[in-house]
């Protein structure tokens, strides 16, 4: 029992390991000037606000609409893919509960926590909750 529960812990920390490299790449800044495309960004935005102002109440209501179906056509053909994704979380999911939540989630957070304390007390509670987290329950 001791040979699993020191086995399950260094997986664990080889796994939150691997979680926070994986999120230390992805947080080096961009090499393009963040001040120089801020100020751009408020102009045009600041413009985009003053024109979508000037229209007419019903020219106003009709872009919320397409942006809404716009909104919903992307939400729908992003998840076009995900049922190879989803196969392949739920298998992760069950070798390695807090690394497939770290991938649905895209971040360290609180559901990745929780996963890893109940896949080191316990590992079914932990291959149950990220099975819920992944499939969209929890």
């Amino acid at each position: 029992m001791r040979k699993f529960v020191s086995k399950a812990i260094l997986l664990a920390l080889f796994c939150v390991g691997i979680c926070i490299e994986a999120s230390a790449i992805s947080l080096t800044p961009n090499p393009i000037d963040s001040a120089s495309t801020t100020t751009v960004d408020k102009t045009v935005l600041n413009n985009a606000m003053n024109d979508f102002k000037n229209l007419s109440r019903r020219e106003r209501k009709s872009r919320i609409t397409e942006a809404k179906k716009a909104l919903k056509d992307y939400k729908k053909n992003k998840s076009g893919d995900a049922d190879t994704n989803t196969l392949l979380l739920c298998i992760l999911a069950i070798l390695l509960p807090p690394l497939a939540i770290y991938l649905k989630e895209g971040e360290i957070n609180s559901k990745f926590w929780i996963g890893l304390l109940l896949t080191l007390l316990i590992w079914l509670p932990g291959v149950i909750y990220a099975l819920l987290v992944i499939l969209g329950n929890a």
